[in-house]
């Protein structure tokens, strides 16, 4: 995939996901936009992408504010002379069950994640507008966005409002060219690596350099870094110019497009519905098969 002459910023890419995407872009041809709150951590993914004969510039910014997101987009058409493609992969958690969480533990999530999307995203977009020659806006999204998960009402929340964002947001860039996609990414990474079932079979597979085992890739669909980047780099090029509105599911040996909400099952009654009504039908009519939530478990299975 040739990205020569495009260029993009990828927030959050410091380090893990948000640093291999950075890595994959520059390693196609693009020149990158590295972001991080820690500047140790953008000075050395600059350099690691540098090294590898890449083009980087690093901008230093906690994403949320929209200050903080114009930086970064002036940033790369000041270092690069133009903006293509935005991948808002910043992200912070602060897990804790419904009635445990705090309201800052909420708003720092939601405005790190939805927030951040939407100024970035924003910024990104006039921008793209602007120049007139189309871009490419990856959001990232997670699968407790499209399930739920245990402990985590702050950052399903914003994962979900991220797809609806790309969908919406398809809509109304589409006449400038610019396609709007989330990526759903499973990899194993610092916070996977605290899952029970995961977290010995991912320690082996580190300490050996042995591939994750099959059951991990395919039914899991859990895999490294690596595993998701390429999908970056799709969405990013143009070979996905057709490719709008999307939640794109990758990680181990799976690629996976989401579905989105639509109506299941569907019943009529003449004048309406009363609520003794809807008790009387709903077992055997549309709420007879009802939908699962949360992410299901992990299912380990020996070599």
């Amino acid at each position: 995939m040739d990205l020569q002459g495009k260029v993009a910023v990828v927030t959050g890419s410091g380090r893990g996901l948000g640093l291999g995407y950075a890595q994959a872009l520059a390693a196609a041809g693009a020149a990158v936009v590295v972001n991080d709150i820690d500047q140790a951590a953008v000075d050395s993914a600059v350099a690691a992408i540098r090294s590898q004969g890449g083009t980087a510039a690093g901008v230093v910014a906690a994403v949320g504010d929209s200050e903080s997101a114009e930086r970064l987009v002036r940033a790369a058409v000041e270092e690069f002379g133009r903006l293509d493609v935005l991948v808002t992969n910043a992200g912070i958690l602060r897990d804790r069950v419904l009635w445990k969480m705090t309201d800052d533990d909420f708003d720092a999530v939601v405005r790190v994640h939805l927030r951040g999307t939407f100024t970035c995203a924003r910024a990104a977009a006039v921008r793209m507008r602007e120049q007139g020659t189309g871009g490419r806006l990856i959001l990232v999204s997670s699968p407790a966005g499209q399930r739920g998960n245990f402990g985590q009402t702050n950052y399903a929340a914003a994962k979900a409002g991220i797809v609806a964002m790309a969908r919406t947001w398809a809509l109304e860039l589409g006449r400038a060219g610019i396609t709007v996609n989330a990526l759903v990414p499973v990899a194993a990474t610092e916070m996977t690596k605290t899952i029970p079932a995961f977290a010995p079979v991912i320690a082996e597979a580190e300490r050996t350099g042995a591939p994750l085992p099959d059951w991990l890739r395919k039914d899991e669909g859990l895999g490294t870094v690596e595993d998701v980047s390429g999908l970056v780099t799709f969405l990013a090029s143009d070979a996905s110019k057709d490719v709008t509105g999307q939640a794109i599911g990758i990680g181990g040996d799976r690629l996976a497009l989401w579905a989105h909400p639509k109506e299941k099952a569907v019943a009529f009654a003449d004048g309406g519905w009363d609520a003794d009504a809807i008790a009387a039908a709903w077992a055997d009519g549309v709420g007879g098969d009802p939908e699962t939530y949360g992410i299901p478990a992990p299912q380990p299975r020996q070599a």
